[in-house]
């Protein structure tokens, strides 16, 4: 870092995905859930963009390569004419032989996956082929600390999903054996101060966008 002043990471997760569409999958790291955002998570994205328009610009915007989190940032760069670096390295944890199925599938005849559910346990884990915890959050973490090495002066903005969000912040945190400690809302904004090399979380799960979006009218 050559700038001495604090600056803030943006993570921010995508809208609601569209769980009724038929054209879902795309193979990466393996055939892997895909789908676009739904009617709810594209008004999300909206109200985002606004809300993030009115923020200083950044520095760089970055987005997971993933159709959820590209039309999430879409409305956003439409808005400020921003350029977006979309990264494969930013897309959602692989769960290998679970992808594209609901929790009410993973759960309904597995009496062991419905007591993590209830009781805050992390599931991922446990799927047959899934990319394994510490493979995710060094992913995660090179993705993120090579961006900020990139642009040594100003915010950053990026776009992804609650398990790269997670990957992140738990060790941040010192949890580096949870997976998931946190459930960021949809387009939910959650800060990490950066100074230096020292990293410490501001806010998690801020949706004020959705549940109080006339503050963010422009000229409110």
């Amino acid at each position: 870092m050559t700038g001495n002043d604090t600056r803030l990471l943006f993570l921010i997760r995508h809208g609601r995905s569209d769980f009724d569409s038929t054209d879902t999958m795309r193979t990466a790291r393996g055939v892997q859930w895909d789908p676009p955002l739904g009617s709810e998570g594209r008004e999300q994205a909206e109200l985002l963009g606004r809300r993030l328009a009115l923020m200083p610009p950044p520095a760089a915007v970055y987005c997971s390569t993933l159709r959820r989190a590209r039309e999430t940032v879409e409305p956003y760069a439409a808005r400020t004419g921003c350029d977006v670096t979309y990264l494969e390295e930013l897309a959602e944890a692989f769960i290998g032989s679970w992808e594209g199925m609901s929790f009410e599938e993973i759960v309904r005849t597995d009496a062991e996956m419905l007591h993590l559910f209830r009781n805050q346990e992390a599931m991922w884990r446990r799927a047959p082929g899934a990319e394994p915890l510490p493979e995710l959050q060094e992913r995660a973490t090179t993705a993120i600390e090579s961006i900020l090495r990139r642009h040594p002066d100003g915010n950053v903005f990026v776009m992804a999903h609650g398990g790269i969000i997670n990957a992140y912040i738990g060790p941040v945190l010192g949890l580096h054996e949870r997976e998931m400690f946190f459930l960021p809302d949809n387009t939910s904004i959650n800060s990490v101060v950066v100074e230096g090399d020292r990293r410490s979380v501001r806010f998690l799960s801020d949706i004020r966008h959705l549940n109080e979006p006339h503050f963010f009218e422009p000229g409110a």
